[in-house]
Formats: structure tokens, sequence, C-alpha cells
């Protein structure tokens, strides 16, 4: 595990580097922000953002989402992976604000949980983007990224959250998880990481083994 030293070294560069990070989804209220988080479960921001517009033009509030089906919402959404599941959860979802919250998106996390196609990852980012909450959202770049730089060893999602909010102190963790995104994205990619170009080398387990399986 990381030293407290090592840590504080990665956060330094990161608040250094990139001190005001934010989500790559364009949204304009809590409700289209949770459209496009439930849309890029394994598809990219780019595409989601070519792809709410037109969604969220035709089903503007969870009022009008909820009172459609899945087959309504599919041609919407064909661009994006997985597009007949997805239009699933996004009727279901809409149709579980209207019938537990009112329609409007909660800010809880475990609230945000009960909804249609909302597990834990997603309803960390909403809580986190839109309300402010001090929670870390694990997604498979903060996954790999925590444990290729040696901030954990965990086999599970949760096991590497727990492990990240040892790291980061609650005022952190909404950039934290941004900057592991972020990191992940551009500069240690899953397949070809760019070692030489990146600043966090000094303090990566990954990097003192060359080891970037």
């Amino acid at each position: 595990m990381k030293s407290r030293k090592e840590v504080d070294g990665i956060v330094s560069w990161f608040m250094k580097n990139m001190p005001d990070p934010g989500s790559e989804l364009q949204y304009a209220d809590p409700y289209g922000l949770l459209v496009a988080v439930i849309l890029s479960a394994q598809c990219t921001d780019k595409r989601v953002n070519m792809t709410t517009p037109a969604l969220l033009e035709r089903f503007p509030t969870p009022q009008a989402m909820a009172a459609a089906t899945a087959e309504e919402v599919f041609p919407y959404i064909k661009s994006i992976s997985y597009p007949n599941n997805k239009a699933r959860h996004l009727t279901g979802m809409a149709r579980g604000l209207m019938d537990k919250f009112g329609g409007r998106v909660p800010s809880d996390p475990e609230d945000l949980q009960k909804l249609p196609g909302v597990g834990r990852k997603t309803a960390h980012v909403i809580a986190s983007v839109v309300f402010h909450k001090e929670v870390i959202a694990v997604d498979t770049h903060v996954f790999r990224i925590s444990r290729r730089l040696g901030l954990s060893k965990g086999k599970t999602p949760l096991a590497v959250e727990n492990d990240l909010n040892r790291h980061f102190p609650p005022e952190l963790r909404g950039r934290a998880h941004h900057w592991l995104i972020l990191h992940g994205r551009y500069i240690c990619t899953a397949r070809k990481p760019k070692c030489d170009a990146c600043g966090l080398s000094r303090w990566c387990d990954t990097f003192k083994t060359r080891d970037v399986s």
C-alpha cells in the first residue's frame, strides 16, 4: 500500500497539473447527467455527447421518458453500445424517478441505486458531480489507475473505493475521481500507457517494474 508521502506526492502533482477537473459528459441538469451516465457504460463520452441532444430534445424530462417505451427510445441511442438494454434502463429509471421521487433526481447515493439501471458507480457520479457529495465513483479507468499506481490492490470496485477513501480526504474525493479518470483516458491508457510522458511515474508501482498488465 502507498505511503502517506507517496500519496501526498500524487495529490500535489494532480493539484498542480489538473487543479479543476470535471466530467467530460455534457449535461444541463441532474436528469440530463443521469441519462448520460447510464449511456456511458462501455461507451465513450464523445459518442454519448453526440447522442444526448436529440434524445433529450425528444424526452426532456423524466415525465416524458417515463411515458415512452424502450422501443421509442431505441432509435435515438442505437449508435450507443448495448442500446436495447440501455433503452430499458432509461425508461425504467424515469419511471422510478416518477414513482419514488416525484420526478426529481435524489441526491443520496443509496436512493439513486433504487432506480433501474443505476448501480453504485453511476449513483456516486451523480451524487459527486451534481450534488457535491464526498464520494468516489470507481469506473474501469479509476479501477485500473488505482491498481497500477499502487493506491489499491483491491480486486473489486468496492475494495478499490475503500482504499481510495483512506487515501483521499473527503474534500478531495470528487476531484480524485476525475483525476484518475482523465489520467486513465489520456495518459495511462489500457493497452499502451504513456509511461515515459507520465508525471506520476516516480510514485507508480507499475512503472518501477514496467509491468502494465
